[in-house]
Parts: structure tokens; C-alpha cells; sequence
């Protein structure tokens, strides 16, 4: 049996840069708070947190003084710095450069178009909740129309301005696909809606590409991977969107494509499985570490 990982699994860059700074704080000082868990995977959590990592939420922010805060790689709305601007705690800016240019653009757009009339729409293509999102709906000072389908582009006012994001993870297919709806629903209006005085050309609509696409091109990647072997072992994290999507992308390729946490999650039926095969694969989300897959490599190598 032949035990392989995927070489483009693990942690993306934004990840790696958060982790190393935690990594640097702490051999320096032994203490570091970090606002809400680094990475969605709970192993390389309580891994920095052996080395002294405190995982803190936002309640804990108004509180604590006079700290080193790290903040994540997804990155933070404006209050975050404020607040702890307030306390005389020291961040520690793990923000991924990608998703900081994002927030930049963003930012930059709603203080031209906020006075505009009529009133713009700035629009981001993601989850809602999602800790980047919510970073990036503070730059325009939470007034942003948050998305998370293409169908739901029917919400919008069309007789308004429409400037569109994405938040960086989301799929590049369905961001084209939101475009698509959203210009059509415009040529419709231009074309046959005779109950707006207001010209289409009033209300102008911009979009930007604004997708990682070292994470978006992962899933053809993955899935050229998941072909290739007999069974595939997806290690993610519980809480981690990204494993979730990828996992299905995953098993949309090869239908023996399994979850895992972790190593403790090989069961009987599963192992015995393994057995029965040539090839396994493993393979994990932007947030898992490659020692976890590591980890359970080494665990399927005694039943070679």
C-alpha cells in the first residue's frame, strides 16, 4: 500500500505568516493572546497554546490591558484597533496581505461612493459571520450587503450603484455566476422596466475579482489528486469552512473520500478498508497542518 499527501494541501500563505508570528512572539516573550482561535483546526490550536498562546473573544478584549494581542490571518473591522488602541494593548498584525489589500479596496471604495446619490450598494460575495467577512463589512462601517449565493443577487435595489466584492475564499465559478445574474437582471431592467424614470446608466455596476486564487486553484488541483487514488483521507478541521468545501470537491472526484480530524478518527471499517487498497491519499484544507497529515500517514504505515 502506497501512502501518499497531497503536496498542494495545508496551510495557504496568509496561515503560515499568522502561525510564525505567534511562533516569533512566543519564543521572545512565552505569552501571547490571540483574538479567536488562529486556524480552524483544533490540533495546531492546542499545539501554540502549549507554547503559550491564549485564545481571547472580544469580551476578553475590552478587558485585558496593556497586552500583546495577535490578531488572525482572516483580518479585523476598524473597532478591533480602536479598542485595543483604548486598553494600551499592542497588536500584532497577522492579517493575510491578500486580505488586507481586500479591506484597503473596499475601504476605499465606500469613502468614495458614501455620499453618493443615489445611496451605493457595496456588495461582498461570502458567508455571512465568516470572521474575514466581518472584517471586511467594517470597513464601510457595517452597511455593506452581504451574499452568500448567486440566487440571492435578486435582493439588490438595480436602480442603485453596485460595486462587488468577494470574500477571498469563495468559489470563482459562483462569483461568476453572481455577475452574470446581476447583469442580466440590469439588461432586463434597461430593456423592458418602464417604471424607473432613472436611466440604467445612472446606476452603474463594478465587480471585482477579488478571490485568492492560490486557494482557489486548490480545487482542481485537489480533485486531479483525489482521481488518482483508491482512498482518500481528508484531514480538516471541525469548525474550518474551507475543509468543508474542499472535502466536497474532494469527494465529488472520488466518492471513497473520507473526514478526519486526526488520526483518532481511523476507525475499523475504515482501516480495514486501507488494507484492501493500493493507493491512499492524503490531503487537508488551508487550515490543516502538515504534521497532522503527517500524523496520520504514519498511522496507516503499519498496515503495509
Amino acid at each position: 500500500m502506497q501512502v501518499t499527501i497531497d503536496r498542494h494541501s495545508g496551510f495557504c500563505a496568509g496561515v503560515t505568516g499568522a502561525i510564525r508570528r505567534a511562533e516569533n512572539e512566543l519564543q521572545q516573550t512565552g505569552q501571547l493572546y490571540c483574538l479567536g482561535d488562529i486556524v480552524h483546526n483544533g490540533q495546531e490550536v492546542k499545539r501554540l497554546e502549549q507554547l503559550g498562546l491564549e485564545t481571547i473573544d472580544y469580551d476578553d478584549l475590552r478587558t485585558i490591558r496593556h497586552a500583546r494581542v495577535l490578531l488572525r490571518a482572516h483580518g479585523e473591522p476598524p473597532s478591533t484597533y480602536w479598542i485595543a488602541a483604548q486598553n494600551g494593548n499592542t497588536i500584532i498584525d497577522g492579517t493575510c496581505p491578500v486580505v488586507k489589500r481586500l479591506q484597503e479596496r473596499i475601504a476605499a471604495c465606500y469613502n468614495t461612493h458614501k455620499h453618493d446619490n443615489p445611496a451605493a450598494q457595496i456588495v461582498i460575495f461570502g458567508k455571512r459571520g465568516h470572521a474575514e467577512v466581518i472584517g471586511l463589512q467594517g470597513q464601510t462601517n457595517n452597511t455593506a450587503i452581504v451574499l452568500e449565493r448567486p440566487e440571492e443577487a435578486e435582493q439588490l435595489d438595480y436602480t442603485r450603484p453596485i460595486y462587488l466584492f468577494s470574500q477571498t475564499t469563495k468559489s470563482v465559478e459562483e462569483f461568476n455566476k453572481l455577475v452574470e445574474i446581476i447583469e442580466a437582471r440590469k439588461t432586463r431592467l434597461r430593456d423592458h422596466d418602464i417604471t424607473t424614470s432613472r436611466p440604467d446608466e445612472s446606476a452603474p455596476f463594478e465587480y471585482y475579482d477579488t478571490i485568492c486564487r492560490s486557494v482557489a486553484n486548490r480545487v482542481e488541483l485537489l480533485k486531479q489528486f483525489a482521481r488518482e487514488q483508491d482512498i482518500v483521507l481528508f484531514v480538516g478541521g471541525a469548525k474550518s469552512s474551507n475543509a468543508a468545501v474542499l472535502f466536497n470537491h474532494c469527494k465529488e472526484a472520488n466518492e471513497l473520500c473520507y473526514f478526519l480530524t486526526g488520526p483518532g478518527d481511523l476507525t475499523d471499517e475504515l482501516t480495514a478498508a486501507c488494507r484492501q487498497t493500493d493507493h491512499v491519499g492524503i490531503c487537508g484544507a488551508t487550515s490543516t497542518p502538515l504534521w497532522l497529515m503527517e500524523q496520520v500517514r504514519d498511522a496507516i504505515r503499519p498496515l503495509r
